[in-house]
């Protein structure tokens, strides 16, 4: 490698990404046959910076969680080429790859080098870069990266990360000591390897995993390692992005984000300051939708789904238990969902010996239900779970099948048993059925009721009423999109329904993920929006943005290109007077 960036010498990419525990592994999308890829572009929103007159940045992000972070990390001057001593263990991929050698991953034709190539993620370039950060890493190989990254300042294109928190997004609200779902090497991002960083804070990889609170500790570690803390502008809340026209003075067509930034004001006699809201204003040629898909619990629409002791967060079941309101006594907690975070939630509940019924739509073999993909050695408390699931499920007593079915811990021979091993509710008495534990599969829920009674039904109509002491419905998240007109519902593969990770992605161009049907061009988007959950294959979308703006650049007029945007950059910091975002 050639050059160096801040602080370190010279890089060699060793794979990024992997999911959250809520999440499970991308796929094809049923309104979606035969668009594999996704185009969504990183923002380049121009800002002012707290200090009036400073020059504003050019691209900016929504989120600054590891989307944000590996799109400003390929923005900021740091370039993958081919390595002098490269091997790939794909031949066609390595024939490729040798054709143009001087050219950077940046400049090369993205679309070709993916042809042929075949991976875990529905978007091509997600697979071509995490095949080249890790070569065949889902068969549990560890070869080396055919990669050199080098720092190239003259690269950097000026940009701008907008988060609500600190850098690392949500993985800072995770529960800090549960495993996380990916393997570690998947977790890392370009240029620090994360198991050499978690060696070097405490102690060895268990079982080549992380927690939660160590990813979120190595991202925000990640961006001043790599000199980003000027891109990130943290305690921004955006409020409104809409496309701004062109007018007279020659001002071209752009992005309009405003929102509020969170400043710490007057500090107090006790040492704690007061905070204060101000509002920012800013112009972009392009703006870079990565927000995550974890802001807003799924509902399930149900009466009573509004009730106090109705939850929709692991976080709800921690708080509850730590203020000692559940134990081997209290009624049964309900989990609804057959994800993970519902196993994290049955896992903790049952881990406190507190009764559990686990409600889900999903048959337990299902192809598509989590579990059934996750390898049992690397993930055990995940495949306990799923034994539980298999071995316990409840069977409707045949005598009283025409009417609602009570169930009640305090059973009685005229109402069903609690969720036991050995009760005739379940499927399996064997000694590896564990106490406490009721499966429900092919179940929905039809309401809850002031007395803490639940209605279930299953598939084929049948109801039985339980009593719980408590319900975590964990169907997954949408995401808060409401700065977009309609909550951006018209950016979806199916513009009649609100944007979700799982069933209705933004549809965007696979290969430079500029979204399809945004107003105008210039808008992108990246991660679970364009449904790519994992951590792993977040980078394909920064690869692919990031390459879309240096052709713009190399190709000279066009919006994004430099001259306009020094002029953009200029108009704005005459116009705002705030632009920390």
């Amino acid at each position: 490698m050639n050059g160096s960036g801040p602080q370190q010498k010279r890089y060699v990419a060793r794979a990024e990404g992997t999911d959250r525990r809520t999440g499970g592994e991308p796929r094809h999308h049923p309104s979606s046959e035969g668009k594999t890829e996704y185009k969504t572009r990183f923002s380049t929103r121009k800002t002012l910076r707290a200090h009036r007159g400073r020059r504003a940045c050019s691209p900016g992000g929504f989120c600054n969680g590891p989307s944000g972070i590996c799109l400003s990390y390929l923005l900021s001057g740091y370039t993958p080429y081919l390595s002098s001593e490269a091997w790939h263990p794909n031949p066609l991929l390595h024939s490729k790859l040798g054709e143009q050698p001087h050219l950077s991953l940046l400049e090369q034709d993205l679309e070709y080098l993916c042809e042929g190539l075949e991976g875990r993620s529905s978007n091509p370039v997600a697979v071509l870069f995490d095949s080249l950060l890790l070569p065949d890493s889902d068969f549990g190989l560890d070869h080396t990266s055919p990669l050199e990254w080098r720092y190239e300042p003259e690269r950097a294109i000026p940009h701008l990360v907008l988060g609500k928190g600190p850098p690392g997004g949500a993985w800072h609200a995770m529960e800090g000591s549960m495993l996380t779902l990916s393997l570690a090497n998947w977790m890392e991002l370009p240029g620090l390897k994360l198991k050499d960083w978690m060696r070097e804070k405490r102690r060895n990889v268990r079982n080549d995993r992380a927690t939660p609170a160590e990813i979120a500790s190595y991202y925000e570690h990640y961006v001043s390692l790599m000199s980003l803390e000027q891109n990130f502008a943290c305690g921004t809340t955006v409020t409104s992005v809409t496309r701004q026209p062109g007018n007279q003075d020659g001002l071209p067509p752009c992005w309009r984000v405003t929102g509020l930034q969170r400043r710490e004001g007057e500090v107090l006699g006790d040492g704690s300051s007061v905070s204060e809201q101000v509002p920012f204003s800013l112009l972009a040629h392009n703006v870079v939708l990565a927000t995550g898909t974890h802001d807003i619990p799924a509902r399930l629409g149900v009466e009573g789904e509004s009730l106090p002791f109705v939850c929709h967060s692991f976080w709800e079941l921690e708080a509850a238990i730590s203020r000692g309101e559940l134990d081997q006594s209290s009624d049964p907690v309900l989990v609804v969902g057959a994800g993970l975070t519902a196993a994290d939630a049955v896992l903790a509940a049952h881990h406190l010996n507190t009764p559990v019924y686990h409600a889900f739509r999903r048959s337990v073999t299902d192809p598509g239900l989590i579990f059934n993909q996750l390898p049992k050695l690397l993930y055990p408390e995940y495949h306990k779970v799923h034994q539980m699931m298999i071995q316990q499920q409840y069977q409707l007593n045949p005598l009283t099948q025409e009417h609602a079915q009570n169930l009640h811990p305090s059973s009685t021979p005229s109402s069903p048993p609690s969720p036991s091993p050995s009760s005739s509710s379940t499927t399996s008495t064997t000694s590896s059925s564990y106490p406490g534990y009721l499966s429900f599969p092919r179940y929905r829920v039809v309401a809850f009721r002031p007395d803490r009674k639940c209605v279930l039904e299953s598939d084929s109509g049948e109801q039985t009423v339980v009593q719980v002491s408590k319900v975590l419905v964990l169907i997954g998240a949408h995401p808060n999109l409401s700065f977009l007109d309609d909550n951006g519902r018209s950016l979806g593969i199916n513009p009649e329904e609100p944007i979700s990770c799982r069933r209705n992605p933004i549809e965007v161009d696979p290969f430079t993920n500029e979204v399809v049907a945004a107003d105008g061009p210039g808008m992108y988007a990246m991660g679970p929006l364009i449904g790519e959950n994992f951590v792993r294959f977040l980078k394909g979308g920064a690869l692919a943005i990031a390459s879309d703006f240096a052709k713009r650049q190399s190709g000279g007029g066009g919006e994004g290109a430099p001259p306009t945007d020094r002029w953009l950059d200029r108009r704005v910091s005459t116009e705002a007077e705030v632009l920390d975002s």
